[in-house]
């Protein structure tokens, strides 16, 4: 069951299965309004996510066309649906010049709060602050209420599945409840109460699952993730107060982003294609040159922003792991095709060099230990080659030796990608390279045995092996079983994921 979730989540990018979560959420509170569950009308609902919808869409336009800049589908209808997710619903005089000026300020953010194109807040939280401030309207974050509780778990719950980020959610709710009986036992009052409501009646679990894991504000390694949550946990509580100011959620979340943008890696660049080379029967290898230079680790990824027309339910964003080194000059990513494949990949294979294409969020921990004596063992499937040619074209180009053992399964021989690289990392460096393939006549390096744990016992089981595990979602999740079933614990295993097969 959980395998078919996960292949059914990879299939669709978590901006377009958040769309679709904040859609759900707005018709199952239009819903409890018509059986008189919410207090809200109907109307009131209805109208103020269309007219926020209608201020984005516009506010998004204008600013592409003023900034040149390239804008994402679904974007502004994501901001709109937050904004009318945490603003109290009304089309009244007053309410509409309230909504318009939070959908204006929220879009005009991702484009004037941003440093080399990089978003410093969350564009929903940053737009709230300012009208409370300004306008003197504030957001009620009428979403958090124990009514619309199970929606807002039962798809929050889906999107952290298939962005990955559970931990981040897990550190936030509990350093916020945490904070909160703290804050109650100082203050006087009843710790399971005030905890009570917290989970019932605020918008905790939405802001875990819609805001704190929102990619372009918040850290994109694992030890800065928990940091950011926890911080944002301990502010979130309307107790939190300093010299008699007290918090609230989008406050929290803005300072969380302050924190997130100056441990964050700043890399946002333009890229122009200038080859495209074949790396197997149905995976490509592209190569840009990156309009600013940056510096990233081996193994580490990026978002690829891609516009293009009739953009499909993947959307115009994908992750990928870098293949090149930081040794080398140009950017390069492994795609593999598939038939029909999305409308990303489609338009991808008759990009030019004046397509415009932007790389940022950079970051990532599947990366290699400071300690060079460590043992290594790099087990790929498939196009999950990627990470571990940056990382031993790494080693290859700065003549560092380390103790690695690649062991490296596809279809056929003809599958294997880069494998220059790593016959020059075998010749230089003693790299021990083990392809496992299907072909009915092979002799070594090739193998036609399945990679499972009698074979990783064989080939590569080191009471101090650090393991790499990079390719399809079943392929890693069975190496990672055999593993364990060899006495390997969690803390010694890495696992690079890459959500989808379109």
């Amino acid at each position: 069951m959980i395998n078919w979730l996960d292949t059914f989540l990879d299939r669709i990018t978590m901006y377009r299965l958040l769309l679709y979560y904040l859609i759900g959420l707005e018709l199952a509170a239009i819903g409890l309004a018509a059986l008189g569950v919410l207090h809200f009308s109907v109307l009131d609902l209805t109208f103020s996510a269309i007219y926020l919808t209608a201020v984005c869409w516009v506010s998004n336009k204008v600013f592409g066309y003023v900034f040149n800049a390239p804008t994402n589908v679904e974007s502004p209808y994501i901001t709109a649906l937050i904004l009318a997710l945490i603003i109290s619903p009304t089309h009244s005089t007053q309410g509409i010049i309230f909504l318009t000026a939070a959908g204006g300020l929220a879009i005009a953010s991702k484009f004037l709060l941003a440093i080399r194109g990089r978003h410093i807040f969350n564009p929903a939280a940053i737009a709230v602050i300012l009208t409370s401030y300004g306008a003197g309207d504030s957001a009620s974050w009428w979403v958090g209420t124990a009514s619309m509780l199970p929606f807002v778990l039962l798809g929050g719950i889906l999107l952290v599945r298939c962005i990955r980020r559970t931990e981040m959610v897990l550190w936030f709710v509990g350093s916020a409840l945490a904070a909160t009986a703290l804050y109650g036992l100082v203050g006087g009052q009843n710790p399971l109460t005030l905890i009570d409501k917290e989970i019932l009646n605020s918008a905790l679990f939405f802001a875990a699952f819609v805001m704190v894991t929102e990619p372009l504000t918040s850290p994109t390694t694992r030890a800065n993730r928990a940091l950011y949550s926890t911080l944002v946990g301990v502010i979130f509580p309307p107790q939190f107060n300093i010299a008699g100011f007290f918090s609230s959620p989008e406050i929290a979340l803005a300072a969380g982003n302050i924190f997130a943008y100056v441990v964050g890696p700043r890399a946002k660049t333009f890229l122009h294609l200038t080859d495209r080379k074949v790396l197997n029967r149905n995976s490509l290898d592209f190569v840009f040159t990156p309009e600013r230079a940056f510096s990233y680790q081996p193994g580490q990824y990026m978002e690829f922003t891609f516009q293009h027309p009739h953009t499909d339910s993947r959307g115009a964003r994908r992750y990928f792991t870098l293949a090149s080194s930081p040794t080398e000059p140009d950017v390069r990513v492994g795609i593999k095709f598939y038939d029909p494949g999305s409308s990303y990949k489609r338009e991808l294979l008759g990009a030019t060099k004046d397509t415009p294409i932007i790389a940022g969020q950079l970051g990532g921990d599947f990366t290699m230990p400071k300690d060079q004596n460590r043992t290594l063992v790099f087990i790929a499937g498939g196009i999950g080659i990627t990470p571990f040619r940056s990382m031993i074209k790494y080693l290859v180009d700065t003549k560092q030796q380390r103790d690695i053992t690649l062991i490296y399964s596809a279809h056929h021989s003809e599958d294997i990608a880069y494998r220059d690289v790593f016959d020059a990392a075998q010749a230089q460096l003693g790299v021990k390279a083990y392809y496992f393939v299907s072909d009915a006549h092979t002799k070594p390096p090739f193998y036609t045995a399945r990679i499972n744990g009698p074979l990783l016992k064989q080939l590569a089981l080191d009471a101090n092996s650090l393991f790499y595990i990079s390719g399809p979602h079943d392929m890693v999740v069975d190496t990672e079983k055999a593993l364990h079933g060899n006495g390997v614990p969690a803390s010694r295993i890495k696992k690079d994921f890459f959500s989808g097969y379109a």
